[in-house]
């Protein structure tokens, strides 16, 4: 369908919700603040109010376009050198590190800040037209009916890469409150179908409602969580609590073809995914074919370039000089598209160790009657497992990220934010929106969203074909493909000395999610078939 009105989420109760704030006068701000925290309880592991996130804002009427990202920050008792006797590998993607014992990944010690709540709270208060109250109220019905495991969560739950990261369903039972929500009396997993009671999870969001998120910076919630760091030998501390900021920034512009790109500067992904645009714009993608053997090449040594940069050069800009304006620079792109056109490999570095990364993370992409805009990815990272006991909620496990080396980009420092792949973005031309687009998936983020980007902006693919059409990915020396992309399309690239590795999987590789504006002015929505989720349109009265 076709609407002026459209959210685009992973959980259909999500985009339900979305949809019911916008019929009931919200604009983009209030729906996608609501999705959000609806989303911290019908998908747990995910996202929620202990976790960390950037969004992206687009208010036209109101002059308004910047971003509030809300990336956890490293709690002020941590050192760079803490971990570095502990190293065992790096994931094969360069995403995260693996300790012994895995103390970065799981328990109290792998928590950074949570910056979630408070950007959920100061975008709504500052943007929205609703009361915080009424904003919250749709998560807090959810909690208190209980929620049906629908099959993606229980997928996420179940799935072994056998790679060396901690079992989700170990981190669910990490916790007595995990055991208790999580697990049927008999210590049996719930499956498919039952349902997740969270009573302590609805008071957690009634006090939240009544209060705002003082409370759980400053207040009661934050006194509970002090504690229970303090007695289980947490790194967090209530003074990391009270002392968080989000972060307001401008757009990071970028420009393919006839359109300008907007998405969120570094610690973020944006500043991938426009150098890899920015790089493909210098070749004839379209007389190629749409992943043909040739355009895999072309399009994996960009992800491959873009990921040898983010390693070296990509971290918090509040202590690592991140070179923005070098790595976006049209010239330097120009350069890189011509090492690609004559045949270079590009290298990427890694450990020797290696170890897949988690793709736990959300999206919501809003548009509204009067054309805001939001898109917004939040995540939990790698979910800690930590329940504090009474809250209900899990705590994010973003320290599994930072590099457990002193003196890199990615390095431990108190209060820095770790790189993430998020990279919620908007697609202008002649000022106009024309493509809303993000997606979770750990490292592969940038990677997926860059893929049905140019589905959209250079193959015009109508947005549910875009986001369905088989990716692959390049964050190491290997190339990574979907199992419904060909054989014969690969062997050539297997030829040529490339490794390839097959997932068993038909879906993967980020799951996007996006709004696609059509000539007429109306939006159309896709959600990725990979997933759970639904795209809504608010039909016209």
């Amino acid at each position: 369908m076709k609407a002026k009105s459209f959210v685009s989420t992973p959980q259909p109760e999500a985009s339900e919700t979305g949809i019911e704030i916008l019929r009931r006068g919200g604009n983009a701000v209030d729906a996608a603040i609501a999705v959000a925290l609806v989303q911290g309880v019908v998908d747990p592991q995910m996202c929620g109010i202990a976790g960390f996130g950037s969004m992206q804002i687009f208010l036209p009427k109101k002059g308004v376009h910047g971003l509030i990202d809300f990336h956890g920050k490293t709690p002020s008792a941590a050192r760079p050198d803490m971990w570095e006797h502990l190293i065992e590998g790096e994931t094969r993607d360069g995403f995260g590190f693996i300790l012994k014992g895995r103390v970065n990944d799981v328990g109290y010690q792998s928590i950074t800040v949570p910056g979630s709540l408070k950007a959920y709270y100061e975008a709504q208060t500052e943007h929205g037209v609703m009361d915080w109250a009424d904003v919250v109220q749709p998560a807090i019905d959810h909690a208190e009916r209980g929620v049906v495991i629908r099959p993606h969560m229980y997928f996420f739950w179940t799935q072994n890469d056998g790679m060396g990261r901690v079992l989700t369903s170990d981190r669910l039972a990490f916790t007595e409150s995990g055991r208790r929500i999580y697990f049927n009396a008999d210590g049996s997993l719930k499956r498919p179908g039952e349902r997740l009671h969270n009573p302590d999870m609805a008071q957690t969001l009634r006090t939240i409602a009544a209060e705002g998120a003082d409370v759980f910076y400053r207040g009661e919630i934050a006194d509970r969580i002090a504690a229970d760091m303090k007695a289980n030998g947490g790194l967090l501390s209530r003074e990391d609590l009270e002392t968080y900021r989000t972060t307001r920034t401008e757009p990071l512009w970028g420009r393919f073809r006839d359109f300008d790109i907007a998405s969120n500067q570094p610690p973020g992904g944006g500043i991938m995914l426009i150098e890899m645009l920015q790089m493909l714009a210098h070749f004839d993608l379209k007389s190629l074919g749409h992943n043909s053997s040739e355009y895999l090449r072309i399009v994996a040594e960009a992800m491959k370039r873009a990921t040898r940069d983010k390693d070296a050069f990509v971290g918090d800009p509040a202590f690592y000089d991140v070179p923005v304006a070098r790595l976006t620079d049209p010239d330097y792109a120009r350069d890189q598209a011509a090492a690609i056109r004559a045949g270079e490999v590009a290298s990427v570095e890694r450990l020797v160790k290696a170890f897949d990364e988690s793709k736990d993370t959300t999206h919501i992409a809003v548009v509204d009657p009067e054309g805001g805009i939001v898109s917004m990815t939040h995540s939990l990272g790698m979910p800690s497992g930590v329940i504090t006991e009474g809250l209900g909620f899990m705590y994010n496990g973003c320290m599994g990220v930072f590099d457990p080396r002193p003196g890199r980009a990615g390095s431990i420092a108190p209060g820095k934010s770790r790189f993430s792949s998020v990279c919620p973005t908007i697609a202008f031309k002649d000022g106009d929106p024309r493509l809303i687009i993000g997606a979770p998936g750990g490292t592969q983020i940038a990677m997926g969203v860059l893929q049905a980007t140019l589905n959209v902006l250079e193959f015009d693919m109508p947005i549910v074909e875009a986001i369905a059409a088989p990716r692959f990915s390049a964050t190491s020396n290997a190339i990574d493909i979907s199992n419904r992309i060909p054989g014969y399309v690969t062997r050539p690239l297997e030829e040529r000395g490339y490794e390839i590795i097959r997932s068993h999987l038909s879906y993967g590789f980020a799951a996007v999610h996006g709004l696609k504006r059509e000539p007429d002015g109306l939006w159309t929505g896709g959600a990725d078939p990979g997933h759970d989720g639904m795209a809504l349109g608010l039909p016209e009265n």
